[in-house]
């Protein structure tokens, strides 16, 4: 579950209905707008609307070394394999047009405390729900938790007991300081997920919490690359053996991407080489039976959080 809906109700809904953009996330590099998906066509609700990320193509800000006009289709490719392992890492998303041209639309995440009836996502007092006065912001979008508590940069000195230091460093005032992530089975599938994505971002501000104490990864544009370009803030379990259930998975993700309808799927979204590719580094991990290690001297996005 997303959000408090089901995957296939999540996913009807992003693709249907009139899309309103309502804001602006400020501080990501592309366009990155939130927006609501409202219900239209028979049997519709009155007022009843599903938050939603609209990135659209055309504010994807050009890369040296991805093609331009493509990161809303890895976005799209990105919860194609996710939805394929059974591990609902990332949020529904799809591909459809909006206000802004085509795009990819991801469900906007939530957890039970910060949902609206009818799907809405909500400030700390919702202005439906019963209050003594009006809340001076009862409109404010709430942010999930950067991190989902489970990757952090804090004091080396502070360093939790069964977390991994992933990097050290110093910070603005010359103190000591560790970019840590928690040893945590959600977390890790997270970090498995990446290394067939071949996700060049996944810094801790991509790793949000969910519903029922799930925990997900979100912007995935920077995905599916032919050359390695692994680079993240999991890196705690690299070299580690691949556990029985990760390699159930990988092994059923290979035969999906070879001849399966995933396969089919990624050679839509992505150019053939990079759907062979994502063929191959699954192959190549189950071969290996271990996580890999950081190669080269660019294995963490800047900034990390």
């Amino acid at each position: 579950m997303f959000a408090g809906l089901e995957e296939q109700e999540a996913l009807a809904r992003l693709a249907g209905g009139e899309l309103e953009v309502r804001g602006r996330l400020a501080d990501a590099s592309n366009a990155t707008l939130y927006a609501v998906v409202r219900e239209d066509g028979a049997g519709a609700q009155e007022g009843r609307e599903v938050a939603c990320v609209y990135k659209p193509v055309a504010g994807e800000r050009p890369l040296w070394d991805f093609p331009d006009d493509t990161l809303a289709r890895r976005e799209v490719a990105s919860y194609a394999v996710s939805a394929a392992t059974g591990w609902d890492v990332v949020p529904p998303t799809v591909l459809r047009d909006g206000p802004l041209g085509p795009g990819s639309v991801q469900l906007w995440l939530t957890d039970e405390s910060s949902r609206g009836p009818g799907g809405r996502a909500r400030g700390p007092e919702d202005p439906q729900d019963p209050v003594e006065e009006e809340p001076e912001d009862a409109d404010e979008v709430v942010l999930p938790d950067p991190g989902a508590g489970l990757v952090d940069i804090t004091a080396l000195r502070t360093v939790r007991e069964g977390w991994f230091t992933v990097l050290r460093a110093e910070d603005g005032m010359g103190r000591p300081v560790a970019l840590v992530h928690a040893d945590d089975e959600r977390l890790r599938r997270v970090a498995v997920l990446d290394v067939v994505l071949n996700n060049a971002d996944r810094k801790g501000g991509h790793v949000l919490p969910g519903w029922g104490g799930a925990v997900h990864g979100v912007d995935h544009g920077l995905t599916f690359h032919v050359e390695p370009k692994l680079r993240t803030v999991l890196w705690g379990w690299a070299g580690d053996r691949l556990r029985p259930g990760e390699r159930e998975v990988l092994a059923r993700l290979a035969a999906e991407l070879d001849g399966g309808r995933l396969g089919e799927l990624l050679s839509d979204l992505l150019t053939v080489e990079e759907a062979v590719a994502t063929l191959e580094r699954v192959a190549a991990l189950l071969e290996a039976d271990r996580l890999p290690r950081p190669r080269g001297s660019r294995t963490i996005p800047w900034p990390p959080f």
